[in-house]
């Protein structure tokens, strides 16, 4: 779930106190939560998605898929590995695409692999290659990184931090009622039906 949660604040009608928290009626529903969405979480679950939209990232996954998931990945966290791997089922069924939004944030060969893999004939087949062989050390990083491509990987890594993500892989995601949602780290097998769909 996200930190920035939306509250209701209700002003006394006489102007001196601020009530916090959901209102419900005398069904026991909750009538602030259709204002909150309405006016606070799909505007801002849309403003992020054209952020994540607009950051560099490597294609993983049929353009076609049903659902897209963004992932903050540095190339050399093997949680990050862990969620590669653990998604191929629904990659491979061309139900998601992964779009991983490159971090060199982890190592000193951190932000070289991310490069390395960003100006790959084929990012999306490097990446698979990487992933395959991380354990054994992955791609060679380039070294220096071209002053364009640190650029992408210093804003991917701005944009991570104000969307309060502190480690990778951060996740980004619509839920059923397509909400924004983050999780961080490699997800437990219930997250990732919760993430990914149903298989």
């Amino acid at each position: 779930m996200l930190e920035h949660q939306p509250i209701s604040l209700y002003l006394t009608a006489d102007g001196q106190h601020v009530i916090v928290g959901p209102m419900f009626d005398n069904k026991g529903h909750n009538v602030s939560e259709a204002p909150l969405d309405r006016l606070v979480s799909k505007p801002l679950t849309d403003k992020t998605w054209k952020q994540l939209e607009s950051s560099t990232w490597i294609a993983d996954g049929s353009k076609t898929a049903a659902r897209v998931v963004y992932v903050f990945t540095d190339p050399n966290c093997p949680y990050c590995q862990k969620f590669w791997n653990d998604a191929r089922p629904w990659v491979k069924a061309d139900k998601v695409q992964l779009r991983h939004v490159m971090v060199g944030i982890l190592g000193p060969t951190s932000a070289g692999k991310a490069a390395a893999l960003l100006t790959a004939p084929d990012p999306a087949v490097a990446l698979s290659q990487h992933e395959l062989q991380q354990t054994s050390g992955g791609l060679k990083p380039l070294n220096p990184v071209p002053a364009p491509v640190r650029a992408q990987l210093d804003a991917n890594y701005k944009m991570m931090e104000q969307l309060g993500a502190s480690a990778t892989p951060a996740i980004f995601y619509k839920d059923g009622s397509g909400k924004l949602q983050k999780m961080q780290g490699a997800p437990s097998a219930e997250m990732l039906s919760k993430i990914l769909g149903p298989r």
